[in-house]
């Protein structure tokens, strides 16, 4: 699965990259999830229409949770939240602003939600190569027992052995695959096998 964030919409609304969404689908089959900037339901229904997989849906989720559990009774499995966090409290609106939500309390709303999926990251750790944060993690999957997805600072394959032993439903890869740091054959023939 390929993770794609639409940072034009997460800053402002506008969705300029969707046609390179809709290109990366139809030219490498891959099954696409994309985040940034979803904040209705006009919004989702013009998202699968790209051909994308999975909804992810961030900063509406604390600003109009209303819209998740339509989202989610509408589209089932095809909707996750993402939850961007800093010390424990939920970060909106691109990182801007923290919130006075706490990271686990606005997961077990969206469980009520029916929300299944919850894609995790530590904002602190993203993009510094030092890491996920595992705690954080672990606290997450085990108050909630949602599928938490890890992302946020991977970039070596203890990380992931890591996030494999707290029980996490995946994990997400950026930057280390960018710059070399892991081998993407290398990892899913890892962790294809089950070691």
């Amino acid at each position: 699965q390929i993770h794609m964030v639409d940072l034009d919409g997460a800053k402002d609304g506008t969705h300029p990259n969707y046609p390179v969404v809709r290109r990366v689908i139809e030219q490498t089959g891959a099954a696409v999830e994309l985040g940034g900037g979803i904040r209705t339901m006009e919004d989702v229904e013009r998202v699968l229409e790209l051909g994308v997989k999975r909804v992810i849906i961030g900063s509406a989720a604390v600003k109009n949770p209303q819209f998740v559990k339509e989202a989610c009774e509408k589209y089932g499995d095809k909707i996750a939240v993402g939850v961007d966090a800093k010390n424990g409290m939920v970060a909106i609106s691109g990182w801007e602003e923290v919130s006075d939500i706490s990271a686990v309390d606005l997961c077990l709303k969206m469980k009520d939600y029916g929300v299944k999926t919850v894609i995790y990251t530590d904002i602190s750790k993203d993009g510094m190569m030092s890491g996920p944060n595992i705690e954080a993690t672990k606290d997450l999957i085990d108050k909630t027992g949602l599928d938490v997805i890890a992302s946020g600072g991977v970039s070596k394959m203890e990380d992931l052995e890591n996030v494999k032993s707290i029980g996490s439903a995946g994990v997400i890869i950026g930057k280390a695959l960018y710059n070399g740091a892991l081998d993407l054959k290398q990892v899913l023939s890892k962790f294809k096998k089950g070691e």
